[in-house]
């Protein structure tokens, strides 16, 4: 009988021999190491340019057909995950309700360590069928080492009902690369500190899901000229922003702009197309025909807001 195979190691539990001496270097020293660690978390990201942009094509005819995004990670991908859902609906009025966050341990475990939970299959499967995933749906799993059981067993779920699986390991050969519908590998390789994935793995694992979700976001209509558009202004930064963006667009004064906003409560999609002249419902209605894209609004409603536009221009 030939010898069973070597378990499977992570790249991320790997030694690195480099730092061995670490803990007696002077402190700049330590600092300069773990900073140089954080630049190759960064390029470690552009090999999986590709997969990142083929996990959005991928996602975006489900959540444009109405589908929700979550999130399934354990221990400090969790957190990460939870931190990225948890800034859509601010950033880009992204339905509270559409975000779905499963991590292992439950909400205990985004400020605590909560014993086992990495491990619970079970509670990962209960998880997904709490949250009624569906074809329509999108999962985005975390897992520096690409074998944590419980962001596993979420993926095989969750394919199980149709769903859409966007995997993200730091690890080649993980097995949660295996078993996603679109794979995201980031091979951060051994950290400066043994097994302490919060470092290159969690800053690599940041930036992809900044990469995904913000993309995602552009595809549905959320962004326009590189301005968050859909964001809810409840606080004084906010609003100042909003009367800003306005103004950008149109040419308008600041408070003409003020006053679009206040007839649209606070949204600024529609206060950019009522500063241009259109009443709110009409605002209203031309977003509405173009799936909420502020882009498309404006060129269908580009001969009554030529006169704006030209003098818009003139003055700028």
């Amino acid at each position: 009988m030939p010898p069973a195979p070597p378990p499977f190691v992570p790249g991320t539990e790997a030694f690195n021999p480099a730092t061995e001496a670490l803990d007696t270097w002077p402190v700049p020293v330590q600092v300069a190491t773990l900073w140089e660690g954080q630049m190759n978390a960064v390029a470690a990201i552009r090999p999986a340019l590709a997969a990142i942009a083929a996990a959005v094509e991928a996602a975006l005819p489900r959540l444009r057909a109405g589908g929700r995004l979550a999130y399934a990670g354990a221990g400090s991908s969790g957190r990460l995950a939870a931190q990225d859902g948890a800034e859509l609906e601010p950033t880009f009025d992204w339905p509270a309700a559409r975000t779905i966050l499963l991590v292992a341990g439950g909400p205990r475990a985004l400020t605590e360590a909560v014993e086992n939970a990495e491990d619970d299959t079970d509670a990962a499967r209960r998880d997904v069928d709490a949250a009624r995933l569906g074809p329509d749906d999108v999962l985005i799993a975390l897992a520096a080492s690409g074998r944590t059981p419980y962001t596993l067993a979420c993926v095989d779920a969750a394919r199980a009902a149709g769903a859409l699986a966007i995997g993200i390991a730091n690890s080649a050969e993980a097995p949660l690369l295996a078993r996603s519908t679109c794979p995201v590998l980031v091979e951060t390789g051994a950290e400066a500190i043994a097994g302490s994935t919060r470092m290159k793995a969690g800053t690599a694992q940041k930036i992809v899901l900044n990469l995904l979700s913000t993309a995602m976001m552009i595809g549905l209509g959320r962004v326009h000229a590189g301005r968050m558009v859909d964001m809810r202004a409840r606080n004084e930064k906010l609003r100042h922003r909003a009367v800003r963006m306005v103004q950008d667009v149109t040419g308008c004064t600041a408070p003409e702009a003020a006053d679009a906003l206040a007839r649209t409560d606070g949204r600024v999609k529609p206060a950019i197309l009522v500063a241009l002249g259109l009443t709110p419902d009409e605002a209203a209605g031309a977003l509405a025909r173009h799936d909420g894209r502020l882009r498309g609004a404006l060129g269908s409603v580009t001969e009554k807001f030529r006169p704006v536009l030209a003098s818009a221009r003139k003055d700028s």
